[in-house]
């Protein structure tokens, strides 16, 4: 992490990722897109998704999470920041010429060979089934379903450690104390994923977050009662009701929203920990 002298106060606490190691390329043209900004609005200009909008512009990087040239060794030409995501990202150029973007793991260095393969040697970067992993390795890019792209562990620092092997499935314990099965014929990247001082860094002023693209957000309490459940009264009152509510009078936190019908539940063998 890279902190700052407290010439100013924002700089007081402020602190940011150190990206010196990063490559100091531009996006590989072939691969990016740019994504038009909705700043939270539907079709018709409403908004529909509260505290959005601003923030710099952005090239969106095409990621290949499927990574599904198999038994194609690919060399590492570059480790790129992306601002569309928490992790580094990493430009692999394969043996047949072709190149991708891939989430980069923890200690993946430009020049080292990364494989997809059954066979694939047991190290950071490779990726093969989690049949063939052995129980306390750590894993990211996790696939849900046979052929389908990752989708378990791939924000910064987070990863999934084997916990055993049963049948066809295999136990996965996730970074949130989640404990859940997974198809042991399923592909799964070996490592964890890069950039896993991203929780560590603090904002340090308004600005920076308006940066992100994220505006003000007013509490309830300091509304009035016609635009708030909370709104009104003298000085600094009670919220007014037994159960928290939002905006539109909903009821939130505490209540369940996941599908009692969900067809994963039977995969799930233990819930994740409860915020404390």
């Amino acid at each position: 992490m890279k902190s700052f002298k407290p010439t100013t106060p924002s700089n007081r606490h402020k602190t940011v990722v150190d990206y010196r190691f990063l490559s100091k390329v531009r996006p590989f043209k072939a691969l990016t897109q740019n994504i038009a900004k909705s700043a939270g609005r539907n079709n018709q200009g409403v908004i529909t998704m509260r505290h959005q909008g601003g923030g710099v512009k952005q090239t969106y990087r095409i990621i290949d999470f499927r990574q599904d040239k198999y038994d194609i060794p690919g060399k590492v030409e570059t480790i790129e920041y992306d601002p569309y995501r928490t992790a580094f990202i990493a430009l692999v150029v394969y043996r047949d010429g072709e190149r991708r973007y891939i989430l980069a793991c923890k200690d993946l260095k430009v020049g080292d060979e990364i494989i997809t393969s059954e066979a694939a040697p047991l190290k950071p970067g490779n990726r093969t089934k989690l049949i063939n992993i052995p129980i306390g390795y750590l894993v990211y890019n996790v696939e849900m379903l046979q052929g389908t792209e990752g989708k378990l562990a791939r924000s910064a620092g987070s990863y999934a450690e084997v916990l055993g092997h049963e049948g066809d499935y295999a136990s996965l314990k996730l970074n949130s104390g989640e404990i859940r099965k997974v198809k042991s014929a399923c592909f799964a990247s070996i490592g964890q994923v890069s950039n896993e001082d991203h929780n560590l860094v603090v904002i340090g002023k308004a600005g920076r977050t308006r940066w992100l693209g994220v505006r003000p957000t007013v509490r309830g309490k300091v509304m009035n009662p016609c635009d708030h459940p909370y709104g009104g009264g003298e000085g600094r009152t009670q919220r007014g009701t037994r159960r928290p509510k939002d905006i539109w009078g909903n009821i939130t936190g505490g209540r369940k929203t996941r599908k009692k019908k969900k067809w994963s539940n039977v995969l799930i063998l233990q819930r994740r920990n409860k915020k404390k």
